[in-house]
C-alpha cells in the first residue's frame, strides 16, 4: 500500500511542484525564509545555490515518474539535503517549530527513497 501511494505519478508531480515553488521563492529570499537562512548561518554568498538545487530536484522527481532510479536518487539526495537543514536548525538551537517543515520533508523523502519506487521497479522486470 505505501509503495503504491508513494510511487503514484500524481504524488511525485505534487512534490515536484512544491520543490519548484520553493525554488522560485528562494530566488530572492525575503521575510521568514530570509530570516531562517540568516538564523541558521547560511552565508548569503551561496544562497544562489538553493533555487538551482531545488529546481533540479523538481526535475528529478518528475523524471522519477518515467525513470524510477532517477526518482529514487532524487529522493535520497533530498533526504540528505533536509538532514542538513534539520542539523542546521539544531546547531543554532532554533525553535522546534522552525525545524518542523524540514523534519517532515526529511521523513517523507527518506521513506520515498527507501520504499517509494520498489513496486514500480519490480513491474518493469
Amino acid at each position: 500500500m505505501t509503495e503504491r501511494l508513494l510511487a503514484n505519478p500524481k504524488v511525485l508531480a505534487a512534490l515536484a511542484a512544491i520543490q519548484a515553488a520553493d525554488a522560485a521563492v528562494c530566488v530572492r529570499p525575503s521575510g521568514p525564509i530570509k530570516q531562517s537562512l540568516e538564523k541558521v548561518g547560511l552565508p548569503q554568498r551561496i544562497w544562489w545555490v538553493l533555487p538551482v538545487v531545488k529546481s533540479a530536484s523538481a526535475v528529478g522527481l518528475v523524471g522519477g515518474i518515467r525513470w524510477p532510479a532517477l526518482g529514487r536518487l532524487t529522493a535520497f539526495m533530498l533526504a540528505v539535503y533536509f538532514t542538513l537543514a534539520v542539523g542546521a536548525h539544531i546547531r543554532v538551537r532554533d525553535k522546534v517549530l522552525n525545524a518542523l517543515p524540514a523534519a517532515g520533508l526529511l521523513m517523507w523523502f527518506a521513506v520515498l527513497a527507501g520504499k517509494g519506487f520498489k513496486e514500480r521497479d519490480s513491474t518493469r522486470a
